[in-house]
């Protein structure tokens, strides 16, 4: 936690990146695995559980990127791509829209991006 709360850009960065792996990593897992054994079709329980992971820790790292960002546009930015990455992975859980899965790339995608530029143009070294 003191990694999130020191260089909250650098862990939100990381955390989207390996969010984004993971979504795009699970399709080819389960698409070898189902090639070369009949017994599982559905991902173990831990496997889904990840990208929970991710959301909490990329909330952590937004709320301390927006604690210290001098952009207010990048705040907003930052919280509307975490709330539609949280949207999307909630609804995959709970199924209440038709949502096409390949939609989570985009906010993984752009919280990595938003953190990087957060990171080098609008960051104030409070810590």
């Amino acid at each position: 936690m003191i990694l999130v709360n020191q260089k909250p850009d650098n862990v939100g960065a990381i955390a989207s990146t390996l969010c984004l792996l993971h979504c795009i990593s699970t399709p080819l897992i389960f698409i070898a695995q189902a090639g070369s054994l009949n017994c599982c079709s559905a991902p173990p329980t831990w496997w889904k559980l990840i990208d929970i992971l991710f959301v909490i820790i990329s909330f952590f790292a937004i709320y301390n990127s927006t604690r210290t960002s001098s952009s207010k546009l990048m705040k907003a930015s930052l919280w509307f791509f975490w709330f539609l990455l949280f949207f999307i992975i909630l609804n995959e859980k709970i199924a209440w829209l038709p949502i096409n899965e390949n939609f989570i790339y985009f906010p993984a995608l752009a919280l990595t991006v938003l953190h990087l530029y957060n990171k080098k143009h609008y960051q104030s070294n409070r810590y």
